[in-house]
């Protein structure tokens, strides 16, 4: 079962662009935590489980050995450059499409286009929903042309999908009514005066706003991806479970809704799938993170979650060693999984090899028509 899934080409339906620069020891290791520090003095996230993956599966993509110390892994990487070190983890991934996520880039990332010809894949650009609005309010449009022109500029896109990040701002809790045209025209009003009085950019976190948001990816005819539970300390986790989105997500029905990441609420997602028919689930993000112990993950989001519901994304960023450990750590935990049903009974062979194909690329086609 590995095996097949290894001649299989995964289409990563969320992921972020790389950083095109060598990096020292502290950058590297900060890119390897969702923490906006790699840790206290004495402490490294080489010894943690996202760390131990990477010495594991990472050196032999750069000829070394498995399991090279971090300083001769972090030496080599150096010798070959960021651009080589890129070209080979993109390759390696063993993708046939990849939808990126632009909105978010503290400093410049490879974008869809330089990360489809690394991978040798069809690239195409997720929309970031709150981005699109904030620089629509920081362009000075007037506030009540604020719904019109975000509407034109999602509309204009080219996208394969949106994400909405309400789980940052406001939290997962989004009725599921339209707002009115007053309602986000006084919304707009708010982010454009706020951001003018603290002299800061615009930074959407109102409530409102997000639920607009998300319709206008719905009336656009995109899918639109959620991220929920496990990010970076930005994120109030305790507002990220995404059984608070169900009244949003019961009324976007039949529009597809992705949800991204979910751990540890991934069986929560798991029992969302099942029981909305619009609803999607995936691991990534968390599958990294989670080194040897990613097969459990996937296996617990498998429990409850349709089969045709469940996807394969990496959210890989800033490392493009994340693209190939994600994907090679899915391959594994996924095939674990479909052999052990077979094992004991519970499908067949035949069937499993079905069940990889559809996870791992057929479910993302039929849901964004690619």
């Amino acid at each position: 079962m590995l095996e097949h899934l290894e001649s299989m080409r995964l289409v990563d339906h969320h992921c972020h662009g790389v950083l095109d620069r060598d990096l020292d020891r502290a950058e590297f290791e900060e890119a390897l935590t969702e923490a906006e520090t790699s840790g206290p003095p004495g402490t490294t996230m080489f010894d943690t489980q996202v760390g131990f993956a990477l010495r594991r599966w990472c050196p032999p993509v750069l000829g070394l050995d498995a399991h090279a110390e971090p300083d001769e892994y972090l030496a080599r990487r150096a010798e070959l450059g960021a651009a080589e070190v890129n070209r080979r983890f993109l390759a390696a991934a063993g993708l046939d499409a990849l939808y990126v996520d632009t909105g978010y880039g503290p400093e410049a990332l490879l974008g869809p286009a330089e990360l489809g010809r690394l991978a040798g894949a069809d690239a195409r650009e997720i929309v970031r929903l709150e981005t699109v609005a904030e620089q629509v309010a920081a362009a000075g449009v007037d506030a009540a042309a604020f719904a019109g022109e975000v509407r034109a500029r999602i509309d204009a896109s080219g996208a394969a999908g949106a994400k909405s990040i309400a789980a940052y701002r406001a939290g997962l809790e989004l009725s599921g009514l339209r707002p009115s045209d007053a309602e986000v025209t006084g919304a707009a009003g708010q982010l454009m005066r706020a951001a003018e009085a603290s002299g800061a950019a615009p930074r959407v976190c109102d409530e409102i706003l997000h639920r607009f948001l998300v319709w206008c990816a719905v009336d656009a005819g995109l899918p639109v991806q959620f991220h929920v539970g496990y990010g970076d300390v930005d994120a109030d986790l305790r507002r990220g479970d995404p059984l608070l989105l169900i009244e949003l997500l019961r009324a976007m029905d039949p529009a597809p809704a992705l949800l991204l990441h979910n751990y540890p609420f991934h069986r929560h997602a798991g029992y969302l799938a099942q029981v909305l028919p619009n609803v999607y689930a995936d691991v990534g993000l968390a599958t990294h993170n989670l080194g040897h112990r990613s097969p459990a993950l996937i296996a617990e989001l498998l429990e409850l979650a349709p089969f045709g519901k469940v996807l394969y994304s990496s959210d890989a960023f800033g490392l493009a060693e994340l693209y190939h450990l994600g994907a090679l750590l899915f391959r594994h935990g996924l095939a674990g999984f479909l052999a052990g049903g077979v094992e004991d009974g519970a499908w067949t062979a035949r069937d499993a090899g079905r069940l990889a194909g559809m996870i791992a690329s057929g479910n993302a086609r039929r849901v964004y028509g690619r």
